[in-house]
């Protein structure tokens, strides 16, 4: 079984959890915030992926590094400890992310641009192009990119919208070329 089911599977049952019991958000942030941890700390990842480790072990540095985090969090992270499933705790968080934006009919986007958008920019870039996506909004991640000469690029899952000035003049070049 590949990695992503793997970790849909255990997205699936704690998005189901979360939902029945009404802590959508709640475990949604936990579960941002412990990804960022991960991700932040390669040291933590070899810890928990080490085989010389018992598993005693790394649920008590899981349980002290997230021991303020709601029990169906810690639970699921006990569970991916004991399956020797640690390598996918990552893929669980972006997987529960994804099923949470679906559910409120939100798409996470990349926008390239030379500098910082303001709150109205990025607005008005989620009420254009949340639509062309089937969501209702957009959850930008705004990402300065000074190789841009204007404008700007937006990634969405993965579709790419491009609306800088160099991908216009490559347009322009293959129409003239073409």
């Amino acid at each position: 079984m590949s990695n992503s089911t793997v970790a849909k599977r255990y997205a699936l049952a704690l998005f189901q959890l979360a939902s029945e019991k009404q802590v959508l958000a709640q475990v949604e942030e936990e579960l941002r915030t412990v990804k960022e941890v991960v991700v932040n700390n390669p040291e933590l990842m070899a810890f928990l992926k080490s085989p010389k480790l018992p598993n005693e072990k790394k649920k008590e540095v899981l349980t002290n590094a997230f021991g303020l985090v709601s029990t169906y969090v810690l639970n699921t992270l006990m569970i991916l400890v004991d399956r020797h499933r640690e390598d996918q705790i990552t893929d669980v968080a972006d997987q529960f992310i994804a099923l949470a934006n679906d559910a409120k009919g939100i798409a996470e986007a990349k926008v390239y641009s030379v500098q910082p958008l303001t709150a109205e920019q990025a607005g008005a870039l989620s009420a254009a192009f949340a639509p062309q996506v089937g969501k209702s909004a957009l959850q930008i991640e705004n990402i300065v990119d000074s190789n841009l000469l204007g404008g700007v690029k937006l990634r969405i899952g993965n579709r790419i919208f491009d609306g800088s000035l160099q991908g216009k003049l490559d347009r322009l070049e293959r129409k003239l070329l073409g």
